[in-house]
């Protein structure tokens, strides 16, 4: 597959001060997305496409090493393109959101207010992950 179709053509801002930010916050993104490789408490594809995101708007060449990368660029384009996240990860997602939500509901929270909430959250940014396909579908 070419790689070039999936990098968007001239969307970098003409504003410096703004193409700075967002080069920064692309930056850090991919810093915390590659410490989040390492922890498992930490998810690292959604700052790996934060940072894709802040790349797209602020450095070409940064969005195109990233998209191109061979250990986070496959994953990353398979969800530009089919919207794709792997079974690991949903797996690796969901459990670490059950297990933060066990955690304040037995060890922070005061009253039932504060683990509904998170509940509801995370309830709905699970369904969201779970209701994703797994694989790309070939056809």
């Amino acid at each position: 597959m070419d790689n070039s179709s999936l990098i968007p053509e001239s969307r970098v801002l003409n504003c410096t001060w703004m193409r700075v930010g967002l080069l920064f916050i692309g930056i850090f993104s991919t810093g915390c997305g590659i410490i989040g490789v390492f922890l498992p408490v930490m998810p690292s594809t959604v700052f790996f496409l934060i940072a894709l995101w802040a790349f797209s708007k602020s450095s070409l060449r940064m969005h195109h090493w990233l998209f191109s990368h061979p250990k986070f660029g496959r994953h990353l384009r398979d969800w530009h393109s089919h919207r794709v996240i792997p079974k690991r990860a949903k797996v690796l997602a969901v459990g670490m959101m059950s297990a933060s939500l066990f955690f304040v509901t037995f060890f922070v929270a005061e009253n039932w207010m504060l683990p509904g909430i998170l509940s509801l959250i995370l309830g709905t940014i699970a369904t969201f992950i779970l209701t994703r396909a797994s694989e790309v579908e070939l056809g």
